[in-house]
């Protein structure tokens, strides 16, 4: 809602503890779980080269897939009151992170590469360009300090 203010909260549990707790860095997983009430818990880790568990979630892949389904929302939400017809959605987004001499991190860009499939009576023209509406109005995209672009592909059936 417009003009209001939002609160999210969720717990992160740390679960990697082999039963010597951090005596050293090698000594413990980088293992988590994100949970919060009436949902499934999300199992993280670090990035694999941090250390990390490949099989679970890291940190940056969430927000890789924060920043893609916020803007899928916004998009599906504007060719609805547009008049796309929308029939599947897929983003095959990207992140660049580089690391500085220190060893801190941070993100340069993320690129989301949607493939959209609209039907032949809906306009490609719009469709194209409400993807920088959504954008605009993505509260991932706007709460970032790294461009976030889209090269979107549509597809008529």
């Amino acid at each position: 809602m417009a003009g209001h203010t939002h609160h999210y909260a969720l717990t992160v549990t740390w679960s990697g503890n082999r039963g010597n707790g951090t005596t050293g860095y090698r000594e413990y997983d980088r293992d988590h779980v994100i949970s919060a009430p009436g949902k499934p818990d999300i199992s993280g880790s670090a990035d694999p080269v941090f250390r990390g568990d490949e099989k679970r979630w890291n940190p940056e892949e969430l927000l890789l897939a924060s920043l893609s389904a916020c803007h899928k929302l916004w998009y599906l939400h504007y060719c609805a009151v547009s008049g796309v017809i929308v029939m599947t959605y897929e983003d095959h987004a990207e992140g660049t992170m580089v690391m500085d001499q220190q060893g801190k991190g941070r993100f340069t860009e993320v690129v989301l590469r949607p493939h959209i499939t609209i039907t032949s009576r809906s306009d490609a023209d719009t469709a194209a360009e409400l993807h920088e509406d959504s954008h605009e109005s993505c509260f991932i995209a706007n709460s970032v300090n790294f461009p976030v672009r889209c090269e979107p592909v549509i597809t008529k059936v």
